[in-house]
C-alpha cells in the first residue's frame, strides 16, 4: 500500500548537513541574536516577495500583532477579519487590546468583500484579510472599501507565501503583511518564526523598534516594545529554503493541478474556487465534500494522512464567547467546518502518490 504522509518535513530536511555547517559557524561566533544571517535573510526574503523591507520576528502571530501596534491600534478599536481563519489572527488582534470583528467567507474560502462594509463601525480601524490555503483574497475590492472608510489593511499571508493575483504577490496591498515560517508553512524553519514585509519606510522603522524592546540602540529605548526577534539560527534555515522557493512553488502548483483535474467530474466534491488570475500556492488542498468524516476515515485506512481545517468554527470556540456570536451567524464558515477536508499537496509528493490519493477518493464515491 502506498503511504501518503501530510507533513513534508522528513523529506525536506533529510540531508541537513549544509544547514548544520552554517549553524556551527553561528555557534562558533556566538552570534545568536540579530546576527548577520538575519539581515541576509531579510534582504533575500524582500527580493523574493518584491517588497522593500522585511523584518524577521519570533512568530507568525507576532508578525500580525506588531504592525497593529505600530498603527496605534488598541483598546476600544475594532479590526475586521475572516470568520474561518486560524486562531492566531484573532489572537494577535486581542493581544493589542482591540476587538476582532468577524466576516464570513465565500466559496473561495477567503473573506467575502461584499460582507465587509456591513461590519464597519465608528470603532473600526483596520481590516486583516486572510489568504487561506494558498489562495489569494480579493484584495482590489478590499482595498477599495478600506480607502473609502480610511482603514488600514494588514494582510495575513501566513498560509499563502508566494501566491499571486493578476501578477501581484501576496504582500502587495497592505501597509504591512505577516508571514509565518512555522514548520508546516511554505517557507519554513525549525521552530516558530515570522516575517513582516512593508514598502513603507516609517512602518519599517517602527517594526524594527517594536520587535526589539523598542530599543533605538543598546542604551536608548524609544518606546515599549516586545522581545520578538528572529533567531539567527532560524535565519540560517530560512536562507536555505529561500534558495529553492521557485521549485517549491512549481511543485505545489503541479500537484494542485492534478487534484483539480482528478476531481473535476465529481458533484460530491466542491473544489475551492480559485479566481482567474490567481496562482495558488496550495499550502494544503482544501475542498468541500459529502460524507466528510467517513471520507477522512476511509483515507486514513488507506494510509493517506488528511486533515480538517477547521472542524470547530472560530466564532464558536469558548475563548471567543465574549464576542456574542451565535450558531448560524456565519453560514459559509459553518459549511466549511462540516464539509472541508485538506489533502497533502507539498513539493515532495510524487505524481504516483497524488494519483493514489485521487484514486482513493474517487473509489470512496463509487468512481473508477
Amino acid at each position: 500500500m502506498i503511504k501518503v504522509r501530510y507533513s513534508p518535513l522528513l523529506d525536506q530536511y533529510a540531508d541537513p548537513d549544509d544547514i548544520l555547517k552554517e549553524i556551527r559557524d553561528v555557534v562558533v561566533r556566538g552570534d545568536f541574536t540579530l546576527g548577520q544571517e538575519v539581515g541576509e535573510f531579510e534582504k533575500q526574503f524582500s527580493a523574493k516577495v518584491n517588497r522593500r523591507h522585511s523584518i524577521g520576528v519570533g512568530s507568525g502571530t507576532d508578525a500580525l500583532k506588531i504592525p497593529l501596534r505600530a498603527l496605534g491600534i488598541g483598546h476600544g478599536d475594532e479590526v475586521i477579519t475572516a470568520a474561518n481563519t486560524f486562531w492566531a489572527t484573532v489572537g494577535a488582534i486581542a493581544e493589542v487590546g482591540a476587538t476582532p470583528v468577524l466576516v464570513d467567507c465565500g466559496d473561495d474560502m477567503q473573506i467575502a468583500p461584499s460582507r465587509i462594509e456591513a461590519a464597519i463601525t465608528p470603532n473600526t480601524k483596520a481590516i486583516i484579510p486572510v489568504h487561506i490555503a494558498g489562495n489569494v483574497a480579493r484584495m482590489d475590492e478590499i482595498v477599495k472599501i478600506a480607502k473609502a472608510h480610511d482603514l488600514s489593511v494588514v494582510e495575513d499571508g501566513c498560509q499563502s507565501q508566494m501566491a499571486t493575483r493578476n501578477g501581484k504577490m501576496v504582500g502587495s496591498w497592505g501597509i504591512a503583511t505577516a508571514f509565518s515560517m512555522h514548520p508546516l508553512k511554505i517557507i519554513n524553519v525549525w521552530g516558530d518564526a515570522g516575517v513582516i514585509v512593508t514598502d513603507d519606510a516609517e512602518m519599517d522603522r517602527q517594526l524594527r523598534l517594536l520587535r526589539n524592546h523598542g530599543l533605538r540602540n543598546r542604551d536608548e529605548m524609544e518606546c515599549l516594545g516586545y522581545n520578538s526577534r528572529l533567531d539567527t539560527v532560524q535565519a540560517v534555515v530560512g536562507k536555505k529554503i529561500l534558495k529553492s522557493i521557485e521549485w517549491i512553488a512549481s511543485r505545489r502548483r503541479e500537484n494542485g493541478a492534478l487534484y483539480i483535474k482528478g476531481f473535476a467530474d465529481m458533484p460530491e466534491i466542491r473544489l475551492q474556487a480559485i479566481d482567474d488570475g490567481v496562482d495558488s500556492m496550495f499550502l494544503f488542498f482544501a475542498m468541500l465534500v459529502d460524507q466528510r468524516d467517513e471520507l477522512v476515515e476511509h483515507c486514513t485506512s488507506k494510509g493517506i494522512d488528511v486533515k480538517v481545517h477547521y472542524p470547530i468554527p472560530l466564532y464558536r470556540q469558548d475563548a471567543l464567547k465574549h464576542l456574542g456570536y451565535v450558531a448560524g451567524d456565519f453560514p459559509e464558515t459553518d459549511k466549511q467546518a462540516l464539509e472541508c477536508i485538506s489533502l497533502p499537496v507539498d513539493q515532495h509528493l510524487s505524481e504516483k502518490q497524488i494519483h493514489f490519493v485521487i484514486e482513493t477518493v474517487r473509489n470512496f464515491y463509487g468512481y473508477s
